[in-house]
């Protein structure tokens, strides 16, 4: 994109100003601080971490906004018939926002509450997040305005197949790769698969995250909760704490992130006390027994009936005493408004974007170190580029080796991130935003602006 059209850009939408410009614009609107902030939205948090790092990196205004410019935005209606025979139309959503380091790559969600704003902020922290990991891949984002919970499997089916014929061409093995996210899985990606090799030809390396006996990884189903876990591992160790055995957990979130984070924690020796989804939580002193709570929860039961530990209001999850809190589950949970009431020293943020620029203020006057999301959940993606990597190949690694190779990821991304915060005496989510933002400015200027 040439740099006038990205200013252009902007300026036409209105989302992504300078920090002076948007003061202006409200202060002439007579709107306050404190309003802006209450009306905020995914991509304005997003972009307040980034201008964190934009401002250390002393980036020139025109640089800034190339950067924070998405490079596609798609909507679509998906007009799908019902099982009872009714007609209902579902708004879609593409955001590709920065290739110039690879192929677009970013999930795709089911939920209710999925608009433009969020799947913008989603896609942008995709291209910060696998440049922080090293990954060849750009940021992207999907997402579908729907309730999975309310249709079929076969109504399910029909709104998938449905979104890759409205978006086929703009994705691919070499254009954007989508992956699972929140309420979906391999089972979506292998309809998406099926899909577009109906139009494109056989294309496995299309989606990722598909089933492991239709060309999927071994490893990519645990991969973003064990990624997680090596991140708190290389955490513990740079800050002198010791090692996960000696260490409580509690867990917000208790779907695939957070079940495999708390199980592989559990293996390691560490003490996970609470969990919780999105109706209860479950609370042990002396720690929850995860395989069994697992099994529990596989069986569709609530987490508060789990007989080996205590119920607790799950509002109440985040401010238990504990040495590392993991949120694991949906954005802008720790905020202005309870952040001073957390217990913990460490937040390890395996959710996207689960704290807001408020919420970061205070955690870092209360001296709590935050392990940012776009390093922290990068096992994912990770894992989901071993699995493009093999479909390019026509063979299949052993799971050993992608937990060896997600390990080795995760450690080098840390200490690349770590030596940023103790060179320029920054958090840690800004040396993660500063490190991502060298690559792919690097990459941008490498391959010129026009």
């Amino acid at each position: 994109m040439a740099l006038s059209y990205a200013i252009r850009g902007l300026v036409q939408q209105g989302q992504i100003l300078g920090p002076g410009l948007l003061q202006s614009a409200a202060a002439s609107l007579g709107i306050s601080a404190q309003q802006r902030r209450t009306a905020s939205s995914h991509a304005e948090n997003t972009n307040t971490f980034l201008r964190e790092a934009l401002n250390e990196l002393e980036y020139p205004e025109k640089l800034q906004k190339l950067l924070l410019t998405p490079k596609r935005e798609m909507g679509v209606e998906l007009v799908v018939q019902m099982d009872s025979g009714e007609i209902e139309v579902y708004n879609a959503f593409r955001v590709q926002h920065n290739n110039s380091r690879g192929p677009f790559k970013g999930g795709l969600r089911y939920h209710h509450q999925v608009d433009l704003d969020d799947v913008r902020s989603l896609a942008s922290l995709m291209t910060w997040k696998t440049a922080v990991m090293d990954i060849p891949f750009g940021g992207a984002k999907g997402g579908v305005t729907v309730d999975p919970k309310k249709l079929s499997e076969r109504e399910l089916e029909k709104l998938t197949r449905k979104l890759v014929q409205a978006i086929k061409e703009i994705i691919g093995p070499s254009e954007d790769i989508p992956a699972p996210d929140m309420n979906t899985g391999a089972r979506e990606m292998a309809w998406f698969f099926d899909e577009y090799s109906k139009y494109k030809g056989f294309s496995p390396g299309v989606v990722t995250g598909k089933p492991v006996h239709l060309h999927g990884s071994l490893g990519r189903e645990a991969a973003t909760g064990r990624g997680t876990v090596f991140a708190i591992r290389e955490m513990l160790k740079a800050t002198h704490a010791g090692k996960i055995q000696d260490h409580t957990f509690v867990i917000q979130g208790f779907g695939n992130v957070g079940a495999w984070a708390a199980d592989i924690l559990q293996e390691h020796g560490g003490k996970v006390q609470a969990v919780s989804d999105a109706s209860s939580a479950v609370y042990n002193e002396a720690g929850l027994d995860i395989k069994a709570l697992r099994a529990h929860a596989a069986g569709g039961k609530p987490l508060g009936e789990f007989t080996g530990g205590q119920t607790v209001p799950k509002e109440e999850l985040l401010y238990l005493p504990c040495d590392v809190l993991i949120p694991a589950a949906i954005g802008e949970v720790i905020d202005e408004t309870n952040a001073a009431k957390l217990q913990c020293k460490f937040v390890a943020e395996a959710a996207n974007g689960p704290t807001t620029p408020e919420g970061d203020a205070i955690l870092r006057d209360k001296g709590v170190v935050v392990l940012p999301d776009i390093y922290t959940n990068g096992g994912g993606v990770t894992v989901s580029f071993f699995e493009w990597v093999q479909n390019l190949q026509n063979f299949k690694w052993e799971e050993e080796d992608v937990n060896r190779k997600l390990d080795r990821k995760m450690t080098d991304a840390f200490h690349k991130m770590w030596t940023i915060h103790k060179e320029k005496n920054v958090p840690l989510r800004v040396a993660a935003f500063v490190k991502a933002l060298q690559e792919v400015t690097r990459a941008e200027i490498h391959r010129g602006f026009d």
